[in-house]
């Protein structure tokens, strides 16, 4: 393992904690709220981020044991709609999240070099290694506390 995959593994890994700080002390108005036209909600995107990265999880699993796995893609905002995502309790997301950060991060720990290069086919992504996923999603949770950082900003200015 590089030493570029052992300090991504490592922010994968604090990820869920980071979350936990971001949202800390907010009321469920708060957590619901829609401050930000066409974004969602606080809670919203902690869901989401359960969501996802159950799916990116589950496909690196794939492209780990599988030659060039198909990746299905799904509706991030119908998921998002759904009636579990609407819900300012996000204790079951994070509970999620700690679980899975900790599994996704032993899971890439583990991975020979080999391994590494290991792809599966997205239909609108093409080729997606395991590097890929590691980086992607890394800076997916980093994009998501932006967007609640920029949420929470915009609900106490309103």
């Amino acid at each position: 393992m590089t030493h570029h995959h052992a300090v991504t593994i490592t922010a994968l890994r604090a990820f869920p904690q980071q979350l936990v700080i971001a949202i800390a002390n907010l009321d469920d108005a708060c957590m619901l709220a829609h401050p930000l036209a066409g974004e969602w909600s606080i809670a919203q995107n902690v869901h989401h981020l359960a969501d996802s990265h159950m799916t990116a999880f589950i496909r690196c699993r794939l492209i780990a044991s599988e030659v060039n796995p198909p990746l299905k893609p799904y509706d991030q905002d119908a998921w998002a709609g759904f009636g579990d995502s609407q819900t300012a309790d996000v204790t079951a997301s994070l509970a999620i999240l700690h679980g899975l950060h900790q599994r996704w991060a032993d899971f890439f720990t583990n991975l020979t070099d080999s391994d590494w290069e290991r792809v599966g086919s997205h239909p609108e992504l093409g080729a997606v290694s395991l590097h890929r996923q590691l980086v992607g999603y890394v800076a997916h949770g980093e994009e998501h506390l932006d967007q609640i950082a920029r949420t929470l900003a915009a609900y106490r200015q309103a």
